[in-house]
């Protein structure tokens, strides 16, 4: 049975999606931008900046499902430039410094807002 998540400490879904959908013991999470919660606005900022707000995002999320990060099975990253990739790297790993998850990287043109990066998760329960 298919269960929606929603927090409030997490961004608000800007199209017609749920921030996360669970399963039995799966999480599944849209991807996340770097929005911040507080306001509902999108950080113009560093790749740094933007990956810690999108992780942040993440956990709010995973913990609204009862779980948490480290409970990470499988990542996907979209970056916009692969330039970015050993500072999204760096802030990433501060998030998954032990027994991290499976991860796919993609490079992109484009992403929702011109962001940098934006990242989904799946996450056991």
């Amino acid at each position: 049975m298919k269960k929606i998540i929603n927090t409030c400490k997490a961004p608000k879904a800007i199209g017609p999606y749920s921030q996360a959908t669970r399963t039995e013991n799966l999480l599944f999470t849209a991807g996340q931008i770097a929005i911040d919660p507080n306001t509902n606005t999108f950080m113009e900022s560093d790749v740094v900046s933007q990956t810690r707000q999108v992780l942040e995002n993440l956990k709010a999320v995973i913990e609204a499902a009862g779980s948490n990060l480290s409970h990470a099975l499988k990542t996907t990253v979209y970056l916009t430039e692969p330039e970015n990739f050993a500072a999204m790297n760096e802030v990433y790993g501060q998030y998954f410094n032990t027994e991290p998850p499976a991860r796919t990287t993609i490079f992109v043109k484009a992403l929702p807002k011109n962001a940098l990066v934006e990242i989904d998760v799946i996450a056991q329960l």
